[in-house]
């Protein structure tokens, strides 16, 4: 029967129509893609002012980074601001001291061996914490000299050598004031050295023995005025103290209360003669209270009243038998 053979001849003669349908399609399908994209409208530009000259100027001239650069530095210059004016410069200093001389100590840098020669009223603790030595300090970074100006503030300390041998001794040799005599000025007492110097405040028992100056100006004249006065060691024997008195002239203050008002003048005469009048008549041991010294031709001394009332009693005695004689 002829049906199969109908039915293959249909069947090729639909091949090229559907290849043609498909291509038709096709076009449609892209033709609508182009339409559609045309009728897509643009979106509008942000208006924008001209840029600036300056800005173009840095964006053209200016290396690449340089913002990120500068931005970095602002940043550092605001927070080195915020700590200088927060008062935070001292322990920030001390934290980057501390890490670094860490790092010296953890290579093989730290102080493990310390000597300390000359020293006889400072301890060694004393000395290591006037230099700013602690347990935290490397040998390598230990600024000698810092440590040696730091020793010679200190007023027991004249003198200082630091010497740091590696890797880890670190030796200072001080030489000290020695205590000299106590000063007293508006009330304070002091411990001074013989050139003036104020050692420290009064407070100890140990330097109970020393001679004892007073006076404003007194700090500094005690040396040469005590040094005379040991040349004459039975007044020395018995002073208490020495009154510098209006920065000019001494006075001396003897342990049984008697004024000696020196002269500002010619002082060691005045001396060996107050010296001699004790050894000849035995001044010191008198009912007097003050001896005044500072005319050079007279010497004058005042009485205690019990000795005053005593020698006008007298005189009245002898006024009395001397009017009763004449009678």
């Amino acid at each position: 029967m002829d049906g199969a053979g109908r039915l293959a001849r249909s069947l090729r003669s639909l091949g090229p129509q559907a290849d043609l349908k498909a291509a038709a399609i096709g076009a449609v399908v892209l033709l609508r893609e182009r339409l559609g994209r045309r009728r897509v409208r643009a979106r509008p530009a942000l208006d924008r002012a001209p840029p600036n000259r300056l800005i173009l100027a840095l964006e053209r001239y200016l290396p690449h980074r340089a913002g990120i650069t500068l931005t970095v530095l602002m940043l550092l210059g605001s927070a080195g601001f915020g700590i200088v004016k927060g008062g935070h410069v001292d322990e920030l200093t001390q934290a980057l001291s501390d890490t670094r001389n860490a790092l010296a100590n953890s290579a093989g840098f730290r102080i493990t061996t310390v000597a300390i020669n000359g020293r006889k009223q400072l301890s060694q603790d004393e000395v290591l914490a006037i230099g700013g030595v602690n347990g935290r300090s490397s040998l390598l970074f230990l600024d000698a000299a810092t440590v040696r100006d730091k020793l010679k503030a200190n007023p027991w300390i004249a003198d200082a050598t630091i010497l740091k041998l590696y890797p880890g001794r670190l030796q200072i040799n001080i030489t000290e004031r020695s205590a000299f005599a106590l000063w007293q000025e508006d009330g304070r007492l002091s411990v001074i050295a013989d050139d003036g110097a104020v050692l420290e405040p009064y407070v100890s028992r140990r330097f109970v023995t020393l001679p004892l100056v007073v006076g404003k100006g007194a700090d500094v004249r005690a040396k040469d005025f005590l040094a005379l006065l040991d040349r004459y060691p039975q007044v020395r024997a018995v002073t208490k103290a020495a009154i510098f008195v209006g920065e000019r002239r001494w006075n001396l203050r003897l342990k049984d209360g008697l004024d000696v008002r020196l002269p500002e003048n010619d002082v060691g005469n005045a001396l060996a003669a107050l010296s001699k009048l004790d050894k000849e008549d035995k001044l010191f041991s008198r009912d007097i209270v003050a001896i005044d010294m500072r005319l050079p031709d007279r010497l004058t001394v005042q009485l205690s009243e019990d000795a005053a009332k005593a020698r006008e009693e007298l005189f009245k005695d002898k006024k009395t038998k001397k009017k009763a004689g004449d009678a």
